[in-house]
């Protein structure tokens, strides 16, 4: 029997599998899915106070749907051999999807690395949460003032004094202009301190000292700079992009055998961009990667990919939230609107669970149109 083998558990392995169980139909087709986890781990929302509510068990997902769950991991990919080895066990494939996702870069020989913390995992974001659970009062520093560290930064805030450290001279650099007035007067209504053009170059047991010899109290410092593709990718390409990413064609395809969906592909959004290291693009990917693969066993047309609109959501806490349409992300909602379109999104990255058909028809709905985003007709990763 012919046998898809994804690698990977997150949004884009997940639908990986779905797309490729839609494309088998009653054919006579195995799919396997490689992952460690029981849990599809929601990354955009483990900033959120309560990080274990931000999980779905694979087996509702991956059951209903007639897909093996291998808990594993991979560490080797023979894509001569068709061969993928996981926790020692040999596993051949006739198609392979690599969707192993991507991970926070811990910085390299900082002083008192060790006790840095993270929501980059599910196990980080536990850690960070315990850590601070019973303090009132506490004072963290949150090293990146991007995405993550945006949101983090402004969920920390409800219950604690936080400053925010950036090696950038502006907030929310690789955001652009766009949303930066409303980002700096949400972080100013919060409360927020910002250290710009400096970073963490020390953390000890309640402190941490800045690049500019200021030495600061911390009861946390939080890290959320940098990501990059998982390591996997160097056994399928050695043209990586500068986030270690595979590039692939409009298909979605690295090598004859070997399609590529998620934070490890470098597929094209248009003539200009290449796809975000995000949910809103990982879902998409994993759908139309998962269908082809199968698809290509069996002898069916193959799908192009192509991007929805992009648009950015970006929660700030007690200051509600700023959603974005475009790549120069133009402000359409903010504050407690913004809030309402975020909360929304978040309940819509969550999958179907238990029913096959509707797993199936969310992977056959590559992108969703979502009416309550304001004076904006956009559509998200379903």
């Amino acid at each position: 029997m012919a046998h898809v083998v994804v690698v990977g558990g997150g949004f884009a392995g997940v639908w990986s599998a779905a797309g490729a169980a839609l494309a088998r139909g009653d054919a006579d087709l195995r799919i396997t899915l490689i992952a460690p986890n029981e849990h599809l781990v929601l990354r955009p929302r483990l900033y959120e106070p309560e990080p274990d509510l931000a999980k779905v068990e694979l087996s509702r997902i991956l059951g209903p749907i007639g897909v093996e769950h291998l808990r594993a991991t991979v560490s080797t990919i023979d894509t001569g051999c068709r061969v993928v080895v996981a926790d020692g066990a040999e596993i051949g494939y006739d198609r392979l999807v690599l969707a192993a996702g991507s991970k926070l870069v811990r910085p390299q020989g900082l002083p008192g690395a060790a006790r840095l913390f993270d929501i980059d995992t599910l196990d980080g974001a536990r850690r960070l949460t315990d850590h601070l659970r019973d303090r009132e009062g506490y004072s963290a520093v949150v090293v990146g003032a991007g995405f993550v560290g945006l949101e983090a930064a402004t969920a920390l805030a409800a219950r604690g004094r936080v400053l925010l450290v950036d090696r950038s001279d502006v907030v929310g650099h690789q955001l652009g202009p766009g949303p930066r007035d409303e980002i700096e007067a949400a972080l100013d209504e919060l409360g927020i301190e910002r250290r710009l053009g400096t970073t963490v170059i020390e953390v000890g047991d309640g402190y941490a000292v800045l690049s500019d010899g200021t030495r600061v109290d911390a009861d946390a410092v939080v890290w959320s700079v940098g990501m990059r593709a998982s390591e996997l990718t160097r056994q399928v390409s050695d043209r990586l992009d500068h986030l270690g990413r595979v590039p692939v064609d409009r298909r979605l395809r690295a090598l004859p055998e070997v399609f590529v969906a998620g934070d490890t592909a470098a597929a094209a959004y248009d003539a200009e961009h290449t796809v975000m290291q995000s949910c809103q693009h990982a879902s998409p990917l994993g759908k139309v990667a998962g269908y082809n693969a199968a698809a290509d066993l069996l002898g069916l047309p193959l799908r192009e990919f192509t991007a929805g609109p992009y648009v950015t959501c970006l929660d700030l806490g007690g200051a509600g939230a700023i959603f974005t349409r475009g790549w120069d992300r133009r402000v359409m909602a903010s504050g407690a609107e913004g809030a309402v379109v975020k909360k929304k999104i978040n309940q819509a990255i969550h999958p179907p669970v238990d029913d096959a058909a509707k797993i199936l028809a969310a992977a056959d709905r590559v992108y969703i149109e979502l009416p309550f985003f304001p004076r904006a007709e956009e559509g998200v990763a379903a």
